[in-house]
């Protein structure tokens, strides 16, 4: 079998051969190392055989001393297929082109489709996705991949709840969630205001509705602050109880923060590389040679390369290589602590309103374990208790 191959790599040829030197002519092959297979004799002055391409072309001058006429009758192998090939160049070359702008087009941005949008949102996104280079006409190798888009219209535009962003075939279709600003209402219903959590009163403002409770009272979780129901019993008349009621309230926190820290920063130093995927077989195509970084971090980004509708086993691949570096970062126990404090007050602010004000803190309880400081935090939170429950029109008893 590896011999076959050979000479279909070399080219090989079917030899006729007539006239009555046959054996003489056979013999003269043999004994120069002329390599012959296939023998075959047809009647008393005629053979055929197979031989290399590379040997018959000598051949002529061994059939002459032989009283010998030869004539090829078939030549097969690669020599041969190259010259068919250069003889259908131009064919060769136009599918080729033809194959080249079909995958070419494949990969284009043709489409981008918005769903879920107002018109003045979609007119926003359109120009920010126009600012990205995501446009009609773009290759889709050189735009941010799908996540990169959806992640950037969200951080830039700021009447966006959440974008999800899909690439199918050709078409990027982008499914959007607004933001609905919540519409003032222009009458409420009845209602009391109620403490959401308890504590201890420090002010009201009261718009409208009867206050039942006043300053320096300790009220609990779902206790009545302001009624909207006005008159006598039996003769109720029932309002939207409006106002502020603020109040004193506690809250405890947990905190723990290591005293050596290992962490990565960027130098600013990058390497490109660019490669296709054929299945498993990842082949450079620009950016060889290894990574001269210690240390470094790379980040890859796949896209599928479609034919068509459909989505080939090929892909192009675009690594960037960052070059990173590693700090210790060390904390006295004085440092930790203050730290671990601002660190707590930010996770305070989390839960609370905007208008809610840190009163006061205190460190209930402090530890150094395992290399960390652990605190435990008392907070006194100044905050708008009031929170609204709606009210029966019934008179209550």
């Amino acid at each position: 079998m590896k011999n076959q191959w050979i000479e279909f790599l070399y080219g090989r040829v079917i030899v006729k051969v007539s006239g009555k030197g046959l054996e003489r002519f056979l013999n003269v092959l043999t004994r120069d190392g002329l390599h012959i297979w296939n023998v075959k004799r047809h009647g008393t002055e005629t053979i055929t055989f197979k031989m290399r391409l590379r040997d018959a072309k000598n051949i002529r001058i061994y059939a002459r001393k032989s009283d010998c006429s030869i004539r090829f009758l078939q030549r097969s192998g690669v020599p041969f297929l190259f010259k068919r090939l250069l003889k259908n160049s131009g064919f060769m070359i136009g599918g080729a082109i033809f194959l080249f702008i079909i995958f070419f087009l494949s990969n284009v941005i043709w489409g981008i489709e918005i769903k879920g949008a107002k018109p003045a949102t979609e007119y926003k996104i359109r120009k920010e996705l126009d600012k990205m280079g995501v446009k009609i006409g773009k290759v889709q190798f050189f735009v941010d991949n799908v996540e990169g888009i959806q992640r950037k219209l969200t951080n830039n535009i700021g009447d966006l709840t959440w974008v999800g962003v899909e690439l199918n075939g050709t078409t990027y279709h982008l499914q959007v969630v607004e933001k609905n600003e919540p519409k003032k209402q222009e009458h409420l219903a009845p209602q009391d205001l109620i403490a959401k959590k308890k504590a201890i009163i420090v002010k009201m403002f009261i718009e409208n509705g009867q206050k039942v409770v006043d300053i320096h009272d300790h009220v609990e979780e779902g206790q009545l602050l302001v009624s909207g129901a006005f008159g006598q019993e039996g003769k109720q008349e029932l309002v939207a109880a409006k106002g502020e009621v603020w109040g004193e309230t506690w809250y405890k926190s947990h905190v723990k923060l290591p005293l050596v820290t290992k962490f990565h920063v960027y130098t600013g130093k990058e390497k490109q590389k660019h490669s296709i995927l054929l299945g498993k077989l990842e082949i450079p195509v620009w950016g060889f040679g290894k990574t001269e970084f210690k240390e470094f971090e790379t980040e890859k980004d796949v896209r599928k390369i479609h034919f068509l509708k459909w989505e080939l086993p090929i892909s192009y691949i675009h690594k960037t290589i960052r070059e990173r570096e590693s700090f210790t970062r060390e904390y006295t126990n004085e440092q930790a602590e203050q730290i671990a404090l601002e660190l707590a007050k930010k996770e305070i602010k989390g839960q609370l309103d905007e208008d809610a004000i840190i009163k006061d803190e205190k460190i209930l309880h402090k530890a150094n374990e395992n290399g960390k400081v652990i605190l435990d935090i008392h907070f006194k939170i100044i905050e708008n208790i009031a929170v609204g429950q709606p009210i029966s029109k019934e008179t209550p008893e």
